[in-house]
């Protein structure tokens, strides 16, 4: 079974910005996709960002721009550039790939955003 280590979540500051990372613990036969999701407290689990073959790359609406999503699916690792960050993007972020084996998420890392 693969395992999704994230990590870069943190505080961060309104209009700044932060990085998130993902690594698998192995490379998944048959990755296609990896990317992330985002839940908040009440809410279902929204699409952030994802990238497909480690070329196309698609994004949620809320993003506008503010968003870089860069993956490897050959070592299984995908990073979120995220920047002007409004308080309204806090929330747990999720990791995630698909492959042959179906979905795997991550654990989770909790990214907020505040003074």
């Amino acid at each position: 079974q693969v395992q999704l280590a994230e990590s870069g979540g943190g505080l961060g500051q309104p209009g700044g910005s932060l990085r998130l990372s993902c690594a698998a613990s192995k490379t998944p036969s048959g990755l296609v996709t990896m990317g992330w999701f985002r839940q908040t407290p009440g809410k279902e689990r929204e699409v952030v960002a994802f990238i497909e073959n480690s070329v196309f790359t698609g994004y949620g609406d809320f993003v506008k721009g503010r968003f870089t999503i860069s993956g490897d699916s050959g070592k299984a690792t995908v990073d979120l550039q995220m920047s002007e960050l409004p308080p309204e993007d806090t929330a747990v972020y999720y990791c995630y790939v698909d492959a042959t084996g179906g979905r795997e998420w991550g654990q989770g890392t909790q990214v907020t955003v505040s003074t």
